[in-house]
């Protein structure tokens, strides 16, 4: 009862929240959060450092991965401390890997990809998870078992990029081709609920001048196909079937990210078929032919999702949740790509 008491709630708060950023996310306004002035100018205005949207909703989509993390490996009674150092390991290594993997495929040098990082994630993850337990765990009292936790991950990943896809959307990124562009089935089938983004600043509007023309939404395609599937998963882990949920995100997600790309319009490098899609497939074979050599490991608890939700509200993980948002935020939300010219004045009226 608690499960499905946990996998509703958790339900409707995305719904609520992707169908407000479907509606309103790519307009204009949308884009910049704030911006700070940095230098000023001979004529007095300042030059300012943009804080985007971007930054916010993908520091959410973080936080909820790893809140989804530490609840799923808390369920099965794993310490608080193995998975924070799970998280941070992971995390250190995909935050680099996300401009890292977009400067070698794209030679862009101001952009991020999920997908570079995903792929780096599914390679590592095993390995992290067997050198903590070696040396962090050998010393610390602890084992994390493999295929649980790499489950527990595959699932916060599903959530994080299903959620991360409003940052696109906000941003204009990752966009779909234009409706009007072919009369093939697919290009009928979207007809009349495409996106259409607003804002001279939006990269879909100074790459490839697409503003005010209705593009595929792959990226609410993206969020709705994977927040389902990370939902089924949690219920999978939750049942005990690890192994299963496991699966059922890595085949979804990576399955959807090679056909997704037949649908998008920006870069994605050159060729017919994209380096992402050779990831995404690649990553998928790995992943898959490494959960069966690791079938013996997984966890014979069952998951306690009460004891899991109480470890939440402690006030060291708290702070431990605040931090990954403001890192996150810090790292991806300080906009490198726009700029900005702020003037300040006086009301007198109101002095």
């Amino acid at each position: 009862m608690a499960n499905i008491m946990f996998l509703t709630i958790t339900a409707v708060i995305l719904a609520l929240y992707l169908w407000w950023g479907f509606r309103v996310l790519p307009g204009e306004r949308w884009q910049m959060l704030a911006t700070v002035p940095k230098l000023k100018n001979s004529n007095g205005s300042w030059q300012g450092i943009n804080y985007t949207w971007y930054g916010l909703l993908n520091a959410n989509a973080h936080l909820m991965a790893v809140a989804v993390l530490l609840i799923l490996l808390g369920s099965l009674g794993i310490p608080t401390l193995a998975i924070v150092l799970l998280a941070l390991g992971i995390l250190s290594c995909c935050l680099p890997a996300a401009k890292i993997v977009a400067y070698i495929v794209e030679k862009k040098s101001h952009t991020f990809t999920v997908g570079g990082a995903v792929f780096v994630g599914i390679i590592i993850t095993p390995l992290v998870i067997m050198m903590l337990n070696r040396f962090a765990g050998s010393a610390l009292g602890f084992q994390i078992p493999v295929i649980a936790a790499w489950a527990a991950i595959a699932i916060s990943y599903t959530f994080g990029e299903g959620l991360g896809r409003l940052a696109c959307i906000s941003f204009g990124c990752c966009y779909g081709k234009p409706l009007n562009d072919e009369k093939s089935a697919i290009i009928r089938f979207f007809s009349g609920s495409g996106f259409t983004f607003y804002g001279k600043t939006k990269k879909i509007v100074y790459a490839d001048a697409l503003e005010a023309i209705p593009v595929i939404p792959v990226q609410a395609m993206t969020a709705i196909l994977y927040t389902t599937s990370g939902l089924i998963a949690t219920a999978l882990f939750l049942s005990s079937h690890q192994s299963a949920a496991f699966l059922t995100a890595i085949i979804t997600t990576q399955t959807w990210r090679i056909f997704s790309e037949t649908l998008r319009a920006d870069y994605r490098g050159s060729g017919k078929i994209s380096a992402y899609q050779i990831m995404g497939s690649t990553g998928m074979l790995y992943a898959v032919v490494m959960s069966l050599f690791m079938e013996q490991t997984a966890s014979d608890v069952i998951p306690q999702i009460g004891e899991a939700l109480n470890l939440i509200w402690q006030p060291g993980v708290l702070l431990f949740l605040q931090g990954v948002w403001l890192v996150v935020f810090l790292y991806t939300g300080r906009s490198t790509v726009t700029g900005a010219n702020l003037s300040f004045h006086v009301h007198h009226e109101r002095i």
